[in-house]
């Protein structure tokens, strides 16, 4: 272990002097120029013996260094090149007929041949004949690598200092540009890198046994790269800093070479000296002797260098400004440590690796990590580096949260390395339990890392002993650790995290069951665990993929994990199939381990219950073991599980179906038998036998929900269960929300049950029943009840979607089907969304309940989107989104996803309509704003939502130009609109221009141009056009107008991305800035499932005022086939509708208020007018929806 106190790692040593400006002493003085009588290179300072050493045939095994092998043609060939070379020029060498200069060094680097090593030899070769010219072919071929256009002369080369040549070359450098050839991230800078890297490797390679001793070649390309490593150009810097360390990386392979080669020339040395004096050889030791001597001499030389380059360049490069730089030194001290820890495994050294975890880029850090895992991968350096570990481990055990998961998962790994290399020593029981929580982490491959990290704790906890008492140990001691983690509801993500290390350990079910089976074994607690992680393993096992969580793309599986999975699920199905049964008669009671044991048979291979008598024995236990469950329990998740299997198992898939199908129809008659003892009692005394008929009605739901199992009886029951309980006030939740569940799972299999050619009859009776079911579930949305009031609505919302016109349009015998929900059932369930879907008065009452929070906003979430689904699919029409779209601005964070989707599939059904809605959305929150009282603050909320709304037309102006000049027509006929009582102000919405302005952003210019002429027009009196709020709105649009007047600039000319942006007075500026940030909708975490929508009542229109903007002819009379994916357009504007007074709903202000009068504006209009004023606004064609029905919805139906 080093003797270095923790105060070294703050400090400087004789290697690395951190803070000081150190200058290498490598040739500083100017070199002379070469005499033209001598051709050859100057002999070294020192002389060499090795030569002549290496002719002894007793040391010449021992002092060559590996070279690679050169062929005899290879050997012939350097022998005439040298002989070509006898006239040298400069900076070219002849080759045969080929002259090899910088440029096809360059080459040779930049494309990667593979006779790299050739030419190297080649340049070689000349160097030894003739060094400066030599020396100047390897300085500008740097030079060239460094993507510098300039030249380095031999008269610069004798006469000029390092500092001075890069000065020169700095002022070639193209300005222009700051690309080079290391530059980058394409393949071509990674080839050019790994080339210039092999050139380096191969350089030091060639001269080990001569060169890199000559005293001139090492010391001044390193003293030159010393130079370039300091200088401010980026190019020279990086590609110097690159070349430096891969010289010093294969220079510390020399030196271990060179050790070696000490190390057997001494024991040899040692060997011939503990012979007798008679059989020494005297001038074999003097021979070794001098070996060890010239050996020694080499290693020092050598180490000088690297000592000088380690601090010219690693020093003050290893925190250079750019990342590639630091993250280039950082990797390479490992590789030195590694190789040479004589010299670098030291705190000096090791401590830069310690600074550089701090490192701001992560790609410096992941390199150091990296680099500390080789280290640690060494046991005898383990020793060394106590002092490191203990310095710096608190920085590793925060890292392990890294913002980038890929650093984090390295230092897992590190930190594993580091536990079992250093026992105790390394890391503590409470340091360990960092790193246990991110086995249930989101992101796999930092799961999977945690995962091995706890299976190594874990075994290291069990120690040796034989398999099976392995197993068992490990599966308590995991039991324990789930336990007492703080994610208990998340054992699919431990068992995840674990299935890459100890996956045999979680396949052995049968220790599993045993544990689960045996008398005194576990306790309550811990068999519940086990019975969930068991479950888990069994899922991960079938189904060979992530937990949803964690599945960043789709793989498909191999062919060999494929083969896995099938002898997974044969092992599953064989082993638990006779067990099964006796787990459900244990475990029966208990409602959590139920109902995960109900879950197992899912990921059985049912077909093998049909193979055998005996398996159709453990069916029959099985399927009675089910409805002794049904019987037994109440609570909605079991009764969900049950569900499940009993639709999978009544399968038509599988032969055992009708045995299944027999089994629960019985289960079914028994209940339906009990309810209706319950029921006659319950006609007599309402209050009597309250309870069993709920439960059993409870039950029937569950199973009916996903099974077709119903019966009329059934319904007719419950119909005059929910009439009755109406009437009289007797309104039990549980009894009342699973009559209406019965009820409308009726109706659906009805309607799944029909014949393809059913009757008029049969058909006018279902009718009949859907009306009845609609009306009853209309009264319950007034109730105070919220479980009745929530059950009724998604009913509502499911029901209506299924009888819709879209629905039975495919079949045309099922066109009388079609339901026309009552405008007073529209009015409640519009009302409904607004009181107690976009109200956050629950919330307020939940605020320290987060959990009960979020479950109340998925609720709300699930019915807002049914809500506007039955606008999508034209149950209601478009107007009838209006109270959604005005709570776009207020209720983003929550529901702004699906707001959004609305309105972008709104306007695929028809722009110009869905652009009016937009408008009258608008127009709703002014009138409300004028009933109260006008204010600052509500205006600026209404001119934010405007800016918003008018956000979603996206950027194709081409195409939202005829919606967008539609959207401020109504705008402007809306601020002209006149009082509509008595004692009004004459003109009470002119302030309405001020939000109307925040939409102008998305106009082309021509269009702003023909809105100034219908404002003028439109204009009821001459003086209103110099009110305030008029000249604002004219002002706005008559900024580009000019131009058009004057260019003729029409919509074809204006890009969709590249439109000129206008600074109108007013506000536009600030609607202009804010219009990219509030481009985005906010991504929903839950699964879409169906839309729900509100209606209001048209009135008849005024025609005092001048109307103009949208033909009739934009709202297309068809929709289309809901399975057909054909193209449509809105229905037919449905029926008028009344509004109904709700709990929250206010009166006053007369009828400019009131939402039937608002909703007016969408009606009013005289067409011949509209054509005259917009005579661009064609009706358009009917757009493709491109989003089919969620199906996944439609399936869910049953369940």
């Amino acid at each position: 272990m080093s003797n270095m106190s923790s105060d070294d790692f703050d400090g400087s040593d004789d290697l690395t002097d951190l803070d000081e400006d150190f200058e290498p002493p490598l040739k500083n003085t100017k070199r002379k120029k070469q005499t033209k009588s001598s051709s050859l290179p100057k002999p070294p300072k020192k002389p060499r013996r090795k030569d002549e050493l290496m002719t002894s045939p007793i040391l010449a095994s021992s002092l060559s260094l590996s070279t690679p092998e050169v062929s005899e043609d290879e050997q012939s060939s350097q022998i005439t090149t040298r002989q070509a070379l006898s006239k040298p020029k400069k900076r070219a060498v002849n080759r045969g007929d080929k002259v090899i200069s910088a440029k096809d060094l360059y080459e040779a680097v930049s494309v990667g041949k593979s006779d790299l090593m050739l030419i190297i030899d080649d340049w070689l070769d000349y160097y030894k004949q003739s060094r400066e010219p030599g020396f100047l072919v390897l300085i500008n071929f740097i030079v060239q690598c460094c993507g510098c256009p300039g030249v380095v002369t031999e008269a610069m080369l004798d006469n000029m200092q390092n500092a001075d040549i890069i000065t020169t070359l700095t002022k070639k450098f193209d300005q222009s540009s700051a690309s080079y050839p290391l530059s980058g991230t394409g393949a071509s800078p990674k080839r050019f890198r790994a080339g210039l890297c092999e050139f380096a490797r191969i350089l030091v390679n060639s001269c080990q046994n001569s060169l890199i001793y000559d005293d001139y070649l090492f010391p001044s390309l390193l003293s030159l790269l010393t130079g370039l490593s300091d200088s401010q150009v980026r190019a020279f810097r990086h590609t110097s800093t690159l070349l430096a360390m891969k010289l010093m990386s294969g220079m510390a392979k020399v030196v271990v070479a060179v050790s070696i080669q000490l190390q057997t020339v001494r024991r040899r040395y040692d060997l011939e000296c503990g012979k007798n004096m008679e059989d020494q050889d005297s001038e074999r030791l003097e021979d070794f002797k001098t070996v060890i001597k010239e050996l020694l001499e080499n290693k020092e030389e050598l180490s000088s260098m690297m000592k000088a380059t380690f601090r010219g360049i690693f020093v003050h490069r290893y925190r250079d400004q750019q990342v590639e730089i630091r993250g280039l030194c950082v990797e390479e001290l490992g590789v030195w440590v590694k190789l040479n820890p004589e010299c670098y495994l030291n705190d000096g050294c090791l401590k830069y690796l310690g600074w550089m975890l701090n490192d701001k880029q992560s790609v410096v850090r992941l390199h150091c990590v990296r680099s500390l895992q080789g280290l640690y991968e060494e046991q005898e350096f383990i020793g060394r580096m106590e002092l490191f570990t203990s310095m710096f481990k608190n920085r590793l055990l925060n890292m392990i949260m890294d913002k980038d998961s890929e650093v984090a998962v390295e230092v897992v790994k590190l930190l594993l390395q580091i536990h079992e290399a250093m026992d105790e020593e390394g890391l503590q029981e409470e340091e360990c339990a960092h790193i246990y929580p991110l086995v249930y982490n989101a992101n796999r491959s930092l799961a999977s890392a945690a995962g091995l990290f706890l299976y190594k704790k874990l075994k290291r906890m069990i120690g040796n002993e034989n398999e099976t008492d392995m197993n068992f140990n490990f599966i308590q001691i995991l039991i324990n650790f789930h336990i007492k983690s703080e994610f208990k509801e998340h054992a699919t993500y431990l068992v995840d995290s674990l299935w890459g290390a100890a996956s045999s350990e979680l396949k052995d079910w049968e220790c599993m069951t045993n544990l689960l089976l045996q008398e005194s074994g576990l306790m309550d607690e811990e068999e519940g665990v086990l019975i969930d992680l068991m479950i888990c393993s069994i899922r991960r096992a079938v189904e060979a993929t992530p937990p949803l969580g964690r599945i960043s793309f789709k793989k498909s599986l191999s062919m060999k994990e494929r083969k896995t999975q099938e002898q997974d699920r044969s092992r599953i199905t064989a082993h638990f199939i006779p067990i099964l049964g006796l787990l459900l008669a244990k475990y029966s009671a208990d409602t959590g381990t139920v109902r995960l044991l109900l879950q197992m048979p899912l990921y059985f291979d049912l077909d093998l219950y049909g193979n055998s008598q005996r398996t159709e024995k453990h069916l029959d236990q099985l399927l009675s073991q089910i409805c002794r469950i049904v019987e037994k329990h109440t609570d909605n998740a079991v009764l969900g599980a049950c569900t499940k299997l009993v639709n999978t198992l009544c399968s038509n898939s599988h032969a055992f179906s009708s045995r299944s199908n027999l089994v629960f129809s019985q289960l079914l008659d028994n209940l339906t038998e009990h309810f209706n003892s319950c029921y006659s009692d319950l006609e007599q005394d309402p209050t009597v036998d309250v309870f069993s008929a709920a439960m059993a009605l409870k039950r029937i739901a569950a199973l009916v929900s996903g099974t077709n199992l119903s019966s009329g009886r059934l319904f007719d029951s419950c119909m005059e269960l929910l009439k009755s309980r109406m009437e009289s006030r007797y309104l039990d939740e549980e009894l009342v929300v699973a009559a209406l569940k019965c009820s409308a799972f009726h109706l659906m299999w009805a309607k799944v049950n029909l014949l393809p050619l059913p009757s008029q009859v049969d058909m006018k009776w279902l009718k009949k029943k859907v009306q009845s079911f609609c009306r009853i579930c209309e009264t319950c949305l007034s109730l105070g009840q919220a479980e009745i009031r929530d059950q009724a609505f998604e009913l509502l919302c499911d029901l209506l979607i299924l009888y819709s016109r879209i629905s039975v349009h495919s079949d045309p015998a099922l066109e009388n089907l079609y339901h026309v929900p009552s405008n007073s059932l529209r009015a409640e369930m519009a009302a409904f969304v607004v009181d107690y879907v976009l109200s956050d008065t629950d919330d307020d009452e939940l605020e320290d309940q987060q959990e009960e929070q979020l479950r109340l906003l998925e609720k709300k979430r699930k019915q807002l989107a049914g809500f506007s689904k039955l606008v999508i699919y034209g149950v209601f029409d478009i107007t009838a989104a209006t109270d959604i779209f005005k709570h776009y601005n207020k209720n983003f964070k929550d529901f702004g996803d699906i707001i959004k989707e609305t309105i972008n599939k709104t306007k695929l059904i028809n722009p110009i309509l869905s652009a009016r809605t937009l408008c009258l959305s608008m127009q709703q929150l002014y009138s409300e704003m004028l009933t109260e009282e006008l204010s600052r603050r509500d205006t600026d909320e209404i001119r934010d939502l405007a800016r918003k709304l008018t956000m979603t037309f996206g950027n194709d102006l081409q195409q939202a130009h005829k919606p967008l000049l539609a959207l401020h027509m109504s705008g402007i006929l809306f601020a002209f609109k006149g009082p509509r009582e008595e004692g009004e102000e004459q003109h009470p919405n002119l302030a309405f221009f001020e939000i109307l302005s925040e939409c102008n952003f998305k106009l082309v210019p021509k269009d702003k141009a023909r809105l100034v002429t219908f404002l003028k027009s439109s204009c009821p009196t001459d003086v209103l056009l110099s009110s305030k709020p008029v000249c604002m709105y004219q002002r706005s649009l008559e900024g580009t107008s000019a131009q058009v007047r004057e260019t003729g600039v029409g919509l074809q000319t204006v890009s969709a991305t590249k439109r000129r942006k206008t600074k109108p007075q007013g506000s536009v500026d600030r609607s202009k800035k804010e219009s990219m940030s509030d481009n985005s909708h906010v991504p929903s975490q839950l699964s879409s499932p169906i839309y729900t929508s509100t209606g209001r009542k048209e009135i008849p229109t005024e025609t005092r005022l001048r109307q103009a903007v949208i033909l009739e002819s934009d709202v297309d009379n068809s929709l289309p086939d809901l399975d057909s994916e054909e193209e449509f357009s809105s229905g037919s504007q449905a029926p008028g509708m009344i509004s109904t007074k709700r709990l929250s709903s206010t009166t006053g202000q007369g009828s400019v208020n009131s939402p039937l009068s608002l909703l007016e504006m969408i009606a009013e209009g005289d067409p011949e007018q509209e054509e005259a004023e917009c005579d661009e606004c064609e009706s358009l064609p009917s757009l493709v929806m491109h989003s089919s029905p969620d199906t996944s919805f439609l399936d869910e139906l049953f369940l």
